[in-house]
C-alpha cells in the first residue's frame, strides 16, 4: 500500500507542476509582446531614418538646380551688362557713362568666377543648408 501512496503522491505533485507550466506560457507571452513592440519600435526608428535620408537627398538636388539656375543668371546678366557697356563705349568712345555699367558688369562677371571657379560648393551647400532648415522638425 506505500507504494501505491507514494505513486499517487508523485502524480499530484506533478499536477502542481502544470500550473508552473501555464507560468512559463504567460512569460513566454510577454515575451512574445515585448519583441513584437521591440520589433515594431526598431521598423519605426529606421522608416524614420530612411525618410530623413530622402529629404537630405531631395534637398542636395534641389540645390544643384537651384545652383544651377542662380549661376545662369549670373551669367546672362553679367553678359547683358558688358553688352551694354561696350556698346555705351563704342558710342561715346572715351566718355563717361560706360564706366558705371563696366563696374556693374565686371561684379556679376567676378561673382560668377568666384561661385565657379573659387568656391564651387559654396552656393549649393547655402541652399542645401536653407532647405534643410526648413525641413528640420527640431527647431
Amino acid at each position: 500500500m506505500t507504494i501505491w501512496k507514494n505513486i499517487m503522491n508523485r502524480k499530484t505533485k506533478k499536477g502542481h507542476g502544470s500550473t508552473s507550466s501555464e507560468r512559463t506560457g504567460n512569460g513566454a507571452t510577454d515575451l512574445f509582446d515585448e519583441t513584437t513592440t521591440s520589433l515594431y519600435s526598431d521598423v519605426v526608428a529606421i522608416v524614420e531614418a530612411k525618410i530623413e535620408l530622402l529629404k537630405i537627398e531631395v534637398a542636395e538636388k534641389v540645390s544643384v538646380v537651384a545652383t544651377v539656375a542662380i549661376l545662369g543668371m549670373l551669367l546672362i546678366v553679367g553678359i547683358a551688362y558688358l553688352v551694354t557697356t561696350l556698346a555705351l563705349l563704342a558710342g561715346e568712345f572715351l566718355g563717361h557713362p560706360f564706366l558705371g555699367y563696366l563696374i556693374v558688369s565686371m561684379f556679376f562677371l567676378l561673382s560668377f568666377l568666384f561661385f565657379t571657379k573659387l568656391k564651387p560648393l559654396l552656393l549649393k551647400n547655402l541652399i542645401q543648408n536653407i532647405l534643410l532648415s526648413l525641413y528640420d522638425s527640431n527647431k
